[in-house]
């Protein structure tokens, strides 16, 4: 099988040098999208990548044009920017330096470049961006509509936790419609839509796209997200009809009793603004905006809530709504109303249903009720096709876990959430959800029928899984199974939390928990797309953030965690998201906007941690939240409190340092390592034990975080290590980290060459961790290490040990000094029973790709590196006999610690060495 599975992989990426091709270019982005409508930036930044057959490929000049139509781009004019031959490497993050650009106008771009070869390559195909609508005026005077508008007094953008509801029953769902009549040939037409909480939109009969729960959520108060639909091809000449229906959201939770509600927000009840845009080809245009024309009327959906399910009467369905011709008979005028103060474009990816799971078995309980299992623990709604008489009621509980008599429970999920529909009896009718959705792998269908003797036959159930569309751009894989198994564990539990923000869970909270941007993004972003998912992150930390600078553990903040003191609201390790996330990004992805337009955000959250310090000593929050001690898991219990809060707080001065020194601002640069310098030794002086060489408790997340964030003296570096090795060992290679220490655990044992040590670890199913969590059912990561039941069982929080997959075990990581991938650094660490691993993940530049695999003392690998990087490949190699590429001896660049240190360019590389047994 091991040497099957090395030529298959060989064979894959062996596109070798045979024949040499000029370079090619393709990939282009802009604002790391392909094609995309609503871009509202004045500068977009252009990607593209370089493709050749041949190695050690490099771009040395580029030439980008800019047009205005694609008559003109393909006659070779750049009306808009001719950027000319620029003698760069440069091919991502390049800013446009043109013509300055129009809201709503579509912009055509291409690009040629050389290479080192002194090859020139013919023009890309040519891709586009269109702008969004820049600021107000841009909406030529559409208005906010609704069917009824929230009384002021009940407005509450944010509710204390915990405090009684002051109103209590549900709200209209509506519907809108406006008929546009179409006299002569498009040329080109788009929507811009916003609607609160979410909208689908309708053209003549249709829903427009596949997009789900449109747009993102965000902190209402201050914006709202708008989304552009291209509907040049779906408008007809004659009239045409536009249709919406809206659902709360995180806009309106209704206090309904008998669902549940996690908060209790209230920005007001759902409305929408939009302008149609339209060109004829003969260069006339016409606008359709919101205003007082339109119509509305209920919907059918009779309640929804991002928390409580959704209900539908079929019965109140009116058939041709959203079609021409359709008489209104009751539809009213709709109500004139205001909105948020900013409206933006909704740049990450939009919510999809991604994969659709069959029932893989079913029970029936006593009470008649059938149990469905889907087989995976997902975020998700359902799929039903029903038959029965009108008024015939079908109510779906979906649920993570069962009871001991094999019904659902919600219990530690948020209870009762319930999906309702309606029969309208007349045939075979198909529902699903349209405004909220839940993490399940069970679903408890119950049927109560309108006459006892016929009950409604339930045809068909789907489990129909919903995400974030980010594109899928790495894979893993290894000849240990378990290590494979906890891969896709932790990738549904990122699936399930990737919506329009990073969740803790699919269903209880639904909500931005902070810390989990920065300790699992960096395992998160080898698998998926995720930079402007990360940017909409960003910028959700800064509309949330406190006048005091403090940046709450959530984004966008729904709500005001008082309990236990605000431990809820302040802990460090949350809030410097707000500044190691934009770091990140830049690192990760190349992204420099980000840091020049966070940095006061950094600024006024870094002057709020210094006021909250004791002699440099952070000590609120959660500590290393969820560790494993001896109660059941919530705050820290085996680390001190201070410990993790002042590590992070001194990683935050660090990399503050950095970013002051990259945007030129030299005094700050100075300032924030001043008070590094100055944490640094506070923290020592109040944690470490000079003589036993621990820091506070020797606790696993006390010792990594000091190693990781470089906290450790270095003559006492290597005692550190065997302490926490060694605690390791003594707890029979178990762990006990952590959501903030197991990344730094993993890190700092990678740094320091004991991968074995984290093999050890992970390798296992007997003790609390990731196969405890397989061996206990769990087909999601879960929230405890211990798998309890009695709290979520599909949690992305600890997934850490997908980064040392990628970066550890298969080594495929970037060197210190790179950004985005530009220099790569392979770095295999084989160990254990693994005998081979491999991985692919595309760079901004494009695919890396390494696999190995070793055979007594043979160890081989192939590498696939991207044209215009440089990699740096580590093979471990005992010096006894030559490196081999491609069956040819090779001189390394050196030979020290069991590697043979080998620089390569882009292309395909194959290595044989000889390593120990």
């Amino acid at each position: 099988m091991g040497n099957r599975f090395f030529l298959l992989i060989a064979g894959l990426f062996s596109v070798l040098t045979a024949v040499a091709q000029p370079v090619q270019v393709s990939g282009l982005r802009c604002e790391y999208r392909s094609n995309p409508a609503g871009v509202q930036t004045l500068k977009p930044s252009l990607s593209w990548q370089l493709r050749s057959d041949s190695r050690n490929v490099m771009q040395t000049a580029y030439r980008i044009l800019v047009a205005d139509s694609p008559e003109a781009l393909q006659a070779g004019k750049g009306t808009c920017w001719d950027s000319g031959r620029q003698l760069s490497d440069a091919s991502i993050q390049v800013p446009y330096d043109g013509k300055p650009l129009a809201a709503t106008q579509t912009y055509y771009w291409k690009v040629k470049v050389w290479d080192n070869r002194q090859h020139e390559s013919a023009w890309s195909a040519v891709s586009s961006w269109q702008m969004g609508l820049l600021q107000p005026s841009d909406w030529k005077q559409a208005r906010w509509i609704a069917y009824e508008k929230l009384a002021d007094s009940l407005v509450n953008p944010l509710p204390t936790d915990g405090k009684k509801d002051i109103v209590t029953g549900g709200n209209v769902l509506p519907l809108f419609r406006k008929t546009v009549t179409v006299s002569k040939p498009v040329r080109q037409a788009t929507l811009f839509m916003a609607g609160l909480g979410h909208f689908d939109l309708h053209l003549n009969g249709r829903k427009v796209g596949d997009h789900f729960m449109d747009a993102g959520w965000t902190k209402y108060d201050k914006e709202a997200q708008y989304v552009a639909f291209d509907l040049t091809r779906q408008l007809k000449a004659g009239e045409n009809v536009l249709g919406a229906m809206l659902g709360n959201g995180f806009y309106y939770v209704p206090p309904v009793k008998g669902r549940y509600r996690k908060l209790k927000v209230m920005f007001g009840y759902p409305k929408m603004i939009c302008r149609l845009a339209i060109t004829y080809q003969d260069g006339t245009t016409a606008d359709v905006v919101s205003d007082g024309s339109w119509k509305t009327a209920p919907s059918p959906i009779t309640f929804s809530s991002i928390y409580g399910g959704e209900d539908y009467d079929a019965n109140l369905e009116q058939a041709g709504w959203d079609q021409a011709g359709f008489s209104g008979t009751g539809w009213r005028p709709v109500l004139l109303t205001d909105g948020p103060p900013s409206l933006i474009a909704q740049s990450q990816e939009p919510l999809t249903v991604a994969e659709t799971f069959e029932p893989k078995g079913s029970q029936i309980l006593p009470s008649g009720d059938r149990v469905i299992d889907f087989g995976q623990n997902a975020s998700g709604i359902v799929e039903v096709s029903v038959r029965g008489h009108r008024g015939d009621t079908v109510r779906i509980y979906p649920a993570e876990l069962l009871k001991a008599d094999g019904s659902v429970n919600q219990k530690a999920s948020g209870s009762p959430f319930i999906f309702t529909y309606v029969l309208k009896g007349a045939g075979v009718e198909t529902w699903r959800p349209q405004f909220t959705y839940y993490g399940f792998r069970y679903a408890q269908v119950h049927m109560s029928p309108v006459n006892p003797a016929s009950h409604p036959e339930l045809l068909a159930i789907k489990s129909l899984h919903i995400r974030n569309a980010a594109a899928r751009i790495g894979d893993f894989s290894s000849s240990n199974d378990l290590f494979n198994r906890t891969n896709t564990l932790i990738d549904w539990a990122i699936k399930s939390n990737m919506v329009s923000v990073f969740t803790d869970c699919p269903h209880r909270e639904k909500l931005g928990w902070l810390e989990e941007l920065h300790l699992v993004g960096a395992s998160v972003r080898y698998q998926y797309d995720i930079a402007s998912l990360l940017k909409k992150a960003v910028h959700d930390m800064r509309t949330s953030q406190l006048p005091d600078g403090l940046i709450p553990e959530i984004a966008p903040e729904y709500v005001k965690f008082d309990w236990g003191g605000g431990i809820f609201r302040d802990s460090p390790e949350w809030g410097s998201s707000a500044i190691i996330v934009p770091w990140y990004l830049y690192q990760w992805f190349g992204e420099k906007n980000e840091l020049a337009d966070s940095y006061p955000m950094m600024q006024r959250y870094i002057a709020y941690l210094s006021t909250k310090a004791n002699n440099h000593i952070l000590s609120q929050g959660l500590g290393d939240w969820y560790d494993l001690g001896p109660k059941p898991p919530g705050v820290s219990q085996l680390t001190p409190m201070g410990v993790t809060g002042t590590a992070i707080y001194y990683y935050d001065l660090t990399i503050m340092e950095q970013i002051a020194a990259f945007l030129g601002k030299t005094a700050d640069a100075r300032r924030y390592k001043a008070l590094a310098d100055e944490v640094r030794q506070a923290f020592n002086n109040t944690f470490f034990n000079r003589e036993t060489k621990q820091y506070a408790t020797n606790s696993q997340t006390a010792n990594a975080m000091a190693l990781f964030m470089k906290l450790v003296e270095p003559q006492y570096e290597a005692a550190v290590v065997e302490n926490l090795v060694a605690d390791i060992r003594s707890r029979n290679n178990s762990l006990t980290a952590g959501d903030i220490g197991y990344r730094y655990l993993l890190r700092a044992l990678e740094n320091a060459g004991r991968s074995d040590v984290i093999y050890a670890m992970n390798n296992r199913s007997d003790v609390p961790g990731y196969g405890y969590q397989l061996a206990k059912g769990a087909t999601a990561l879960t929230e405890s290490w211990q798998a309890l039941p009695t709290v979520s069982n599909n949690h992305f929080m600890l997934g850490h040990l997908m980064e040392w997959f990628y970066a550890g075990l298969v080594g495929i990581k970037q060197d210190e000094t790179s950004v985005a991938f530009k220099q790569t650094m392979i770095y295999p660490q084989p160990v254990g029973d693994v005998t081979r691993a491999q991985a692919s993940y595309e760079s901004p530049y494009g695919r890396i790709q390494c696999a190995w695999q070793r055979t007594g003392t043979t160890f081989e690998m192939t590498v696939v590196i991207p044209a215009n990087t440089t990699a740096t490949v580590y093979l471990p190699a005992d010096g006894s006999r030559p490196v081999l590429e491609g069956g040819r001896a090779i001189k390394p660049v050196s030979h020290a610690n069991g590697r043979a240190q080998v620089r390569i360019g882009s292309g395909t590389y194959r290595f044989r060495t000889r390593i120990l047994p």
